[in-house]
């Protein structure tokens, strides 16, 4: 098991991994500092945790295969598509009560309690940008960091979120974490606007995460971890002006 800490040089940890054939997905770190976890997001990990609130590790991820959406594969069904005009995407809505909604749906066996707040602490746009109400712009446009950040969608019926997820942005890609949905269809509403939205606003691939069959029947396609840190790469240097208008 590959351990790593804070000060690093991540891509060279990455090249590392690449050059000798590293057959595992997980490195261990002790660490739970926010920056380090940005660092470990900017290489293209996927920042995961084990254990409690008392004693907790992290877990970064370089998945052997990872399921990539490009937009111009976004496969709407029929189905689907009866169901888009009810809803309302929010992009980049509050993380918080939507890390809360995963944990709720899916409990916090990666998810940790260390792990949710450093969560919170790289969310964008913060609870410090609302107060300032950065988000009544005349343009509806926020500029957002230059460097990776947290993030998440929130779908609603009216005024009653029903679907949502909460990710990572690094430049021009997304990274998906975790999801959920309380009616059905809305799960599969949620990441069609959501691709959608980020096709619109410039992002070069949605990356998925584990391949799921649910994901491949959206359109998403298979990279092995060279090809998809080629295309991460290339990707992350990106910075997509970001509309917090919903769709």
């Amino acid at each position: 098991m590959i351990f790593l800490e804070p000060g690093m040089k991540y891509d060279q940890v990455v090249n590392v991994l690449l050059g000798r054939n590293y057959q595992e997905e997980f490195c261990l770190s002790q660490s739970f500092d926010t920056e380090f976890i940005r660092a470990l997001m900017d290489a293209g990990f996927l920042v995961m945790s084990y254990g409690d609130d008392t004693a907790a590790v992290l877990m970064p991820k370089l998945h052997l295969e990872r399921s990539v959406l490009f937009f111009k594969n976004l496969h709407v069904s029929k189905s689907a598509k009866r169901l888009l005009a009810r809803y309302t995407l929010k992009p980049f809505d509050a993380v918080p009560p939507i890390i809360k909604a995963c944990v709720t749906a899916h409990g916090d066996d990666w998810l940790t309690e260390p792990l949710q707040e450093a969560f919170g602490k790289l969310a964008w746009p913060s609870a410090v940008d609302a107060d300032r109400n950065r988000w009544m712009a005349a343009d509806n446009v926020l500029h957002p960091p230059l460097r990776t950040f947290c993030s998440a969608f929130g779908l609603y019926r009216d005024d009653t979120l029903v679907a949502g997820e909460f990710g990572v942005v690094s430049g021009g890609v997304y990274t998906s974490y975790s999801g959920f949905f309380t009616e059905n269809g809305t799960g599969t509403v949620q990441m069609i606007l959501t691709a959608q939205y980020l096709e619109k606003q410039g992002f070069a691939f949605w990356d998925l995460g584990m391949p799921l069959e649910y994901k491949s029947a959206l359109g998403a396609v298979e990279l092995d971890r060279k090809a998809f840190i080629q295309k991460f790469r290339e990707a992350r240097g990106l910075q997509p002006v970001l509309l917090l208008s919903g769709i």
